[in-house]
């Protein structure tokens, strides 16, 4: 298996392997790694109050809030890698793209994009596009010591379907109606939406971060056949354009039983699997030469601490049964969990890991 890549100007705490990376090589671990998706953000009052009338996408671009919400959790729970504090649409506005993010909403569009002269509209991302980003990831080396940071982008068919749709959707009818009716134009779209992503990627990692997750959050919403034909091509060149990197790739998405498979075929080093699939049935479907990640329900972190101890033990005694392990959430964190909960599941999967 390849080293873990080393950023430039890294000090000795950050050339050690942490239990993260790991994990993610595939490598004997002192205990199961855990972290959560979201972590940093809504669920901590530090956050609520760091944010108090700041929109998202503002506190988005200002390094010093990003930095202070990715180390919040860092600082509350022993977890074993921050994940970087942004959203997916942060690379789209960059570009130009007219959007914002509302309040209970989500993401909307002022002009969906729906035909092809729109994508043709779509121009490349570049460095100077997001020097705040640069400029978080350096300040963060400076504060995480030896705790690895994830980069993260969104997945190619979760941006098409908020541009298509012009804001979040459950049945994204839109987006596949064109994925249907004109797939060389959803091709386009996709296409030049990982671009777009790998650049985010790339820039994150370039300034210091040590593993990327995609979040393909929407592509549960896609068939196997046809995720292999109109997406996996899109998610694969990511993944590839990451590969000169050699730092851990992580793939993940919600309602992706039938997909588990092919989302590890798209070239990710670890797939992340919802709280629908058991683990141990999960390494049967992503097959060998991959770590998983995951996968407790969210919602379990709201029932007395016995339930959450039994499942939480429940996810690791089958992710024993993965080549690798990163204990998760199977989704992320919700906005009333307890973080005292989360601190406390934090140290249990430790412990617990730690003993056998």
């Amino acid at each position: 298996m390849p080293q873990d890549s080393v950023p430039h100007g890294a000090g000795p705490e950050q050339r050690e392997e942490s239990a993260f990376l790991l994990a993610c090589r595939r490598r004997p671990v002192p205990h199961t790694p855990v972290w959560f998706m979201r972590q940093a953000g809504r669920s901590l009052p530090e956050y609520r109050e760091a944010r108090a009338g700041i929109p998202m996408l503002e506190a988005c671009a200002r390094p010093d809030l990003v930095v202070e919400i990715t180390m919040q959790p860092v600082r509350r729970y022993a977890v074993d890698a921050a994940i970087f504090f942004s959203d997916i649409v942060v690379p789209l506005k960059a570009i130009g793209i007219d959007l914002d993010i509302k309040p209970g909403v989500g993401p909307v569009i002022a002009d969906p994009i729906r035909d092809a002269a729109a994508v043709d509209r779509l121009r490349p991302l570049e460095t100077d596009d997001v020097p705040f980003v640069s400029e978080a990831v350096r300040a963060l080396m400076g504060e995480l010591g030896g705790t690895p940071l994830i980069g993260f982008a969104g997945g190619p068919f979760t941006l098409a379907s908020y541009l298509i749709e012009g804001g979040p959707s459950k049945t994204h009818d839109r987006t596949k109606a064109m994925m249907y009716g004109e797939p060389e134009l959803f091709a386009r779209l996709l296409d030049r939406l990982a671009d777009i992503a790998a650049t985010y990627l790339k820039i994150q990692v370039e300034a210091g971060a040590r593993a990327i997750q995609l979040f393909d959050s929407w592509v549960g919403g896609v068939g196997p056949e046809d995720y292999r034909t109109s997406v996996l091509p899109h998610s694969r060149k990511i993944f590839t354009a990451l590969e000169p990197y050699d730092v851990p790739r992580i793939h993940f998405g919600v309602g992706t039983g039938e997909l588990l498979g092919l989302m590890g075929e798209a070239g990710a080093d670890v797939v992340g699997v919802d709280w629908r699939v058991p683990l141990d049935e999960a390494v049967l479907r992503v097959g060998p030469g991959k770590a998983l990640q995951g996968n407790l329900d969210p919602a379990i972190l709201f029932a007395p601490w016995d339930v959450i101890a039994t499942r939480a033990r429940d996810v690791l005694a089958r992710g024993r049964t993965a080549e690798g392990h990163v204990f998760n959430l199977g989704h992320g964190v919700l906005p009333t969990t307890d973080p005292d909960m989360l601190a406390r599941l934090t140290d249990f999967v430790h412990e617990e890991s730690a003993a056998r």
